[in-house]
């Protein structure tokens, strides 16, 4: 009998651990999702810990024992919403052997997905002076990889380089087709036409 309790005490206990990882799994999902919901509304500068815990219906407490510092929230944040808007795939890119097809693909792809996520991206960008440097670095690491993988094929001049990574930028884009009304082909063609004169 007594084995019988002390094998029923264990699974138990088991059941018990489990249960509890699930809930604190779940606590830290509501608590990214809140936080990631509050960055793509009113902005990384403008997200306090208070709102967050508002948000995800708990303590303040609770989101610092989750999360004991900001890059530590913003890395969990970065991970959460680059899962839900993938970049463009560099490796599917440099497939494309002509150098001209590359880069009006890159461009365009690129120019997609900024329209896809351009309201919160332009927050993060407004708001870049309190976001940990890893994390906007990652961005601007996916853009550097992107222009050495486009440059393949093209002058290796250091102009062609810099309107490839100019052509690229969120800002270009955003100056093209938001502020001159072009749109995304004819940005498209323009960048081309601008990266074959250098």
């Amino acid at each position: 009998m007594s084995r019988f309790a002390v094998h029923f005490c264990a699974m138990n206990r088991k059941y018990e651990l489990k249960e509890r990882a699930r809930r604190q799994a779940e606590t830290r999902q509501r608590i990214v999702e809140a936080a990631v919901e509050l960055h793509t509304s009113v902005g990384p500068a403008r997200t306090t810990i208070s709102g967050i815990a508002e948000r995800a219906a708990v303590e303040r407490h609770t989101v610092y024992a989750h999360f004991p510092d900001e890059p530590a929230l913003f890395q969990a944040c970065s991970d959460h919403w680059t899962g839900r808007h993938p970049l463009p795939d560099i490796a599917t890119l440099a497939e494309i052997e002509n150098p001209v097809r590359r880069l009006r693909s890159a461009l365009g792809e690129m120019y997609a997905w900024y329209e896809s996520v351009e309201a919160e991206l332009a927050l993060f960008v407004r708001d870049a002076s309190v976001v940990p440097p890893e994390i906007t670095g990652r961005r601007l690491s996916h853009l550097a990889t992107l222009s050495d993988a486009v440059s393949l094929g093209w002058p290796r001049r250091k102009s062609v380089r810099a309107a490839i990574g100019h052509a690229l930028e969120f800002e270009t884009w955003r100056s093209l087709v938001r502020r001159q009304g072009l749109s995304r082909t004819q940005a498209v063609d323009a960048m081309t036409r601008l990266v074959s004169s250098v």
